[in-house]
């Protein structure tokens, strides 16, 4: 696999005891989904599809009226935020991406409490009604921000590329997306 900006990555030839490997748009690695354009929305999305999967796997469970609603949310918590926030660390939190993880954690209180989407209830009143607030976000930016830290510590090649102290120029053209490091809650 070639990681490159332009839309058409350029074609590569690598042989391996005569045999051409084939050449990939994206692969899995160690769990996490990894596309030729550099970019995490595929991962994201894949993620989100793979929580929803176990959701309803344990629907039984969750949508269990006989259950105290602070016992699925911490089901939830146990089981659903480590498939959602798998690799969470490298993610670019993007507009986009916010609003899919956002829409996620919505969707499965939602459906905890049998709320069917014709009811009309906002988002604040499910909230009110579950007695929580949004944490997924500010969770994945608390993590994202440990592993920040982690790095700065540890003066090697992740260090080098993420202050960007390497040889070379970068491409033309405007970077794609840009984080804003001000206005980050942690807690």
């Amino acid at each position: 696999m070639v990681v490159s900006r332009k839309e058409t990555p350029p074609n590569i030839n690598i042989y391996i005891n005569d045999t051409k490997l084939q050449q990939r748009d994206q692969f899995k690695y160690l769990g996490a989904l990894i596309s030729s354009d550099g970019r995490d929305t595929t991962e994201i999305s894949s993620r989100i599809a793979q929580s929803k999967t176990m959701f309803r796997r344990m629907k039984n469970i969750l949508t269990n009226p006989h259950m105290s609603i602070e016992t699925r949310k911490r089901v939830l918590e146990c089981y659903f935020e480590p498939i959602l926030m798998y690799v969470c660390e490298t993610w670019i939190i993007s507009k986009q991406t916010r609003g899919m993880l956002e829409a996620t954690e919505m969707c499965f209180l939602r459906r905890m409490m049998r709320i069917p989407w014709i009811a009309k209830k906002t988002n604040d009143t499910v909230l009110s009604e579950t007695k929580t607030k949004r944490a997924l976000i500010n969770k994945m930016r608390k993590r994202q921000a440990t592993f920040f830290g982690h790095i700065m510590r540890r003066e090697r090649q992740e260090h080098l590329v993420t202050t960007g102290m390497f040889m070379g120029r970068r491409g033309r053209g405007r970077l794609l997306v840009r984080k804003r490091l001000t206005g980050w809650r942690l807690g």
